[in-house]
């Protein structure tokens, strides 16, 4: 599964990072390191861009970018 396919309000768990070149370095420094858990807090009106919780903090993403990272869904 990947990030865009997470519900708002589910957790998940960051398996691979995907991207090329600086697309995947500039995920990597913003805190999207595999193994790291976090959360859809919202989706924007029209579905790009999506608010994730991560690391204690909030980021915003593109759904293009969303794409990339293969995650797992965190049980219940």
């Amino acid at each position: 599964m990947t990030l865009d396919q997470l519900p708002i309000g589910k957790e998940g768990r960051i398996l691979t990072v995907g991207g090329e070149g600086a697309l995947r370095r500039r995920l990597l420094d913003m805190g999207l390191t595999p193994h790291t858990k976090l959360m859809i807090r919202k989706v924007a009106p029209m579905g790009d861009p999506i608010e994730l919780h991560v690391r204690s903090y909030e980021l915003t993403i593109r759904l293009d970018d969303a794409k990339k990272i293969e995650i797992e869904e965190e049980p219940a």
